[in-house]
């Protein structure tokens, strides 16, 4: 594909890092004259440590600005405007009509360059002026922001901005905003610790009389109380923090069945604590301990307690039965489950299709078996559709269909669905995370039942962490390849999977972060991890790519290893990378 035609910026005459900026945003697809869609959006925490450390500086700068045509905007570590402050009205009604509201998303490739979008990429203070902006809807005002870092973990926390009209465009406002920045870093400073006093004070008003089982969570660090601790181990911590990573900013709570790697079911109540970046999880031990799901030969590992139960009434009462989900989530092997030590007649939609105009009714009442299983009645023909229907309706005869999850359905599939009250819904892995080390212990002991080998935190939350498109049938393999290299000791995240590694490292970063993450990624391994030569390509200097490398924890080792097993990446060279 060739590149896109940057004459008009060559002509533009700009400085150097602008210039960079526009090359930017013109490889991501966006036009100078592209409308600018800035959707606000509403999950935005208002409490958030952030929002708290800078609103005495936002009231001090609007103070200061009253009267004046400037405004302030601060923007969160995903470039989300979550305040705004203006010295008088007009300008503050100019930026509803730009759209730049509360929740908007400020990032080069969708609104160009502008100190918001374009010091969040570059990690550093910068001017955009007038007709510096790459985007004409925003060349009527000059705008100056400040990257604000945190000087505990030195990740971005936000961008502070101070916008006007261009014609008030003054060279003073640099050093004043990178000022006010300082001081929100001050306060952020603060805010830490204040952040684990709070956090502390609240496991230990959850904790309180050492008969609770509360657990509390934050970046480094972990408290549990003493019955906490009787019930989880190593490898809970990690099931626990990936449903803590998951907690919507807007939920209080969210309540979960888990399953721990003891076998013991809980219920566990995950709570965020505003203002700290900290999760309480208060767990509750069922009276009994969950029913052990009985198994078909070797196939029932697979399926939930909650199918478990669906088919034993199913298989009493005979009734069409809709099995249905993603591919790899179970459904042959719930359907075999259903069937066990009945006489099945089986066709799938390719042999189906394959069949010159076959009877089903009829082919049934010759062959008489006691289970007719369809799958994959998704993929089937309105003719095969409407046979099926019949078939439904068949007396003496119990019929078991399979098909993609309901949602995906095809009109003329969704009326044959709804035919089979009776269903079993199969979820995805990625919605079943909690159930990884109980997943990851059931598919070892099928697959190498003498393996003595034991999965670290590090490597259960890399698998937590995984979307698992293959859902179950990709984990199987993933533990096959796994465990085809170790069969004693301890399981390390370097033993995984380089896509695994990976995903354990974004778990925890916003979704730009993940993008930036791949994109950088995927550069180095481009460039044969020539640093250098990375740096030009996604335009920026080196120095800012060994920060964004630093701040989000991209690590050399992969693409070695990626190497090494056939991927794209290949071993660092030797000026530094």
């Amino acid at each position: 594909m060739a590149d896109p035609d940057d004459s008009f910026i060559t002509a533009a005459r700009l400085r150097p890092e602008i210039s960079q900026s526009w090359r930017r945003s013109l490889m991501s697809g966006l036009r100078p004259d592209s409308g600018v869609r800035l959707e606000a959006s509403m999950d935005i925490d208002r409490r958030g440590r952030l929002q708290i450390a800078a609103a005495p500086v936002l009231d001090q700068l609007a103070l200061e600005l009253a009267d004046t045509g400037f405004g302030i905007l601060l923007a969160d570590s995903r470039a989300r405007i979550i305040a705004r402050r203006f010295g008088e009205r007009r300008l503050e009604t100019a930026f509803d009509r730009a759209g730049i509201a509360i929740g908007s998303l400020f990032l080069e490739e969708t609104t160009g360059t502008n100190s918001i979008a374009t010091a969040f990429e570059l990690r550093r203070g910068c001017a955009v002026l007038g007709e510096e902006h790459y985007i004409e809807s925003f060349k009527g005002f000059s705008c100056y922001g400040h990257p604000l870092i945190s000087r505990v973990t030195g990740r971005l926390e936000g961008v502070l901005d101070i916008s006007c009209p261009a014609h008030l465009a003054n060279p003073l406002l640099g050093p004043f905003l990178a000022r006010a920045a300082r001081e929100i870093e001050s306060q952020l400073l603060l805010g830490a610790r204040e952040a684990e006093q709070r956090l502390l004070a609240a496991y230990q008003t959850a904790a309180a009389g050492g008969r609770r089982a509360v657990a509390a969570f934050a970046e480094g660090v972990v408290m549990a109380s003493a019955k906490a601790m009787e019930l989880l181990d190593p490898c809970d911590h990690a099931v626990l923090r990936g449903l803590a990573a998951d907690l919507p900013a807007r939920d209080h709570s969210v309540r979960r069945e888990v399953e721990l790697s003891s076998g013991r079911s809980v219920s566990v109540t995950l709570r965020a604590v505003p203002g700290t970046g900290g999760v309480l999880a208060e767990l509750t031990d069922e009276a009994s301990p969950r029913p052990r799901v009985p198994r078909a030969g070797e196939r029932m590992g697979w399926i939930r307690v909650e199918a478990a139960g669906d088919i034993a009434g199913h298989r009493g009462s005979r009734r069409p039965v809709l099995v249905c989900g993603e591919p790899g989530t179970g459904r042959s092997t719930t359907v075999a489950t259903l069937a066990e030590g009945q006489v099945v007649r089986r066709w799938d939609t390719v042999e189906l299709l394959r069949a010159d105009a076959v009877d089903l009714v009829r082919q049934v009442a010759a062959e008489s078996p006691e289970v007719v299983v369809v799958e994959d009645v998704h993929l089937l023909s309105p003719p095969l559709v409407a046979q099926v229907a019949r078939l439904l309706s068949a007396e003496r005869v119990w019929t078991v269909l399979t098909s993609a999850p309901l949602a995906d359905l095809a009109p003329e599939h969704a009326a044959l669905a709804a035919r089979c009250l009776a269903r079993i819904e199969l979820p995805p892995l990625r919605a079943r995370r909690e159930e990884i080390p109980s997943l990851v212990r059931s598919f070892v002991h099928r697959l190498y039942p003498e393996a003595r080998v034991r999965f670290t935190p590090q490597a259960l939350e890399a698998l937590a962490a995984h979307p698992w498109p293959g859902n179950l049938h990709e984990l199987r393999e993933v533990l096959r390849q796994v465990l085809e290299h170790r069969s004693a000791g301890d399981i390390t995240r370097a033993d995984l999977p380089p896509m695994l590694r990976e995903a354990a490292r974004t778990r925890h970063l916003s979704l730009v972060e993940r993008a930036e993450y791949e994109t950088i990624l995927a550069a180095l391994r481009g460039c044969s991890g020539n640093k250098v030569h990375a740096a030009r390509r996604l335009g920026m200097s080196r120095a800012t790519l060994y920060r964004r490398i630093r701040a989000l924890g991209i690590d050399d080792t992969d693409t070695v290893t990626a190497s090494r097993t056939g991927g794209t990446g290949v071993r660092a060279h030797a000026d530094g990378c």
